[in-house]
């Protein structure tokens, strides 16, 4: 199977073809769990469970080599998994270290959430040197479950990532995924969230911030099978220097989703002359009794806004730095849990202090 191109639709404004796979050696991915009292609930490698494998199986076979690579590299997935009606009280936390200067490595964590249970999953990327990493993540939720997934990324600036995460909701089920982007030098996530049983909702967050010459790349859809369910995306993104990101989403409504409710929306600031974003909604309707609506904008620090803060006796680098910081608190504020705060506010702090002194 040969590797994705730029000219499938799915890999538009992508960096995939600067790829070269003969810069990197196989290796194993480090990961360290931490997890509060589970109950009935089980948190293990799938090799160290008896129904590990058929968990495992259950996956959908990948469509493209980079995720046939994935699975050849993720030889082991972390399962959490939550019987019906356990609800944890604490965090599943996963901490995963990058990949080394030229090594190639996978990481897959597979939540399986019962019927009206409930799980937080935490799950961090960081460090790492000029390596490759292929992270997944699928999350399936059982009827009228709770699931909150928070995952950051916070690589080497010259690692390439090139990740997955797959939410599966079934009725009156709710989803909830909170995503932060602020390493790598190409990063690509691709979210598909398909809400598959009636009144279900997924909801879809993100801040990303890139610097230098990253070039941050996020893919989402946001797919309504069943009647009456409810997405709600929310993606921001700052860039400066010359760094570039990309948002590309699509909402799909099939011809038996009455009653769907979606809304898309993307912002971003330009921080710098040379940076650059591009930010691509997308609809396709099969059914007209629908609420549905997206959004997005590219821009500068709004000018009334640093002059309001100006005219108070602010100066223009402080007013500049507290305008970005509360762009990025919209989202933190709404980010499932308060685990990472401080983190996520100490990375843009960090990245706005490169980018405007």
């Amino acid at each position: 199977m040969p590797l994705p191109s730029t000219e499938e639709e799915v890999w538009r404004y992508s960096r995939i073809d600067e790829l070269d796979l003969d810069r990197y050696q196989p290796a194993v991915a480090s990961t360290a769990v931490s997890h509060g009292d589970l109950g009935r609930a089980r948190v293990a490698r799938a090799s160290q469970l008896d129904d590990g494998e058929a968990i495992v199986a259950d996956l959908s076979d990948p469509t493209s080599a980079v995720g046939w690579l994935r699975v050849a590299l993720a030889v082991d997935p972390i399962v959490i998994d939550v019987p019906d009606g356990v609800h944890l009280a604490d965090p599943v936390v996963v901490r995963h270290e990058g990949a080394a200067d030229g090594e190639a490595a996978a990481t897959m964590v597979l939540v399986r959430a019962g019927a009206d249970s409930s799980v937080r999953v935490v799950e961090v990327l960081s460090g790492g040197g000029a390596g490759l990493v292929l992270p997944a993540t699928d999350v399936r939720v059982g009827p009228a479950a709770r699931a909150e997934y928070v995952g950051v990324q916070d690589l080497s600036d010259a690692a390439w990532a090139l990740g997955t995460l797959e939410l599966t909701a079934e009725a009156q089920a709710t989803v909830t995924a909170g995503l932060a982007g602020f390493g790598g030098d190409y990063a690509r996530l691709r979210t598909d969230c398909h809400l598959v049983g009636r009144g279900a909702t997924g909801d879809l967050l993100a801040a990303y911030f890139g610097t230098g010459r990253q070039s941050l790349d996020y893919r989402t859809f946001q797919e309504h099978v069943a009647p009456d369910t409810t997405s709600n995306l929310l993606f921001k993104g700052a860039v400066g220097d010359q760094a570039r990101s990309v948002y590309t989403g699509l909402i799909r409504v099939a011809k038996d989703a009455r009653g769907t409710n979606a809304f898309q929306t993307n912002r971003n600031i330009k921080l710098s002359e040379d940076a650059w974003a591009e930010s691509v909604p997308n609809l396709v309707i099969e059914n007209n009794d629908v609420h549905c609506s997206h959004a997005s904008a590219v821009g500068p620090i709004d000018e009334e806004q640093r002059f309001y803060l100006e005219s108070r006796g602010i100066p223009t680098t402080v007013a500049e730095r507290l305008i970005v910081a509360g762009f990025f608190s919209e989202v933190f504020s709404a980010f499932p849990g308060n685990d990472l705060r401080p983190e996520l506010d100490a990375a843009v702090a960090a990245k706005v202090q490169a980018v405007l002194g």
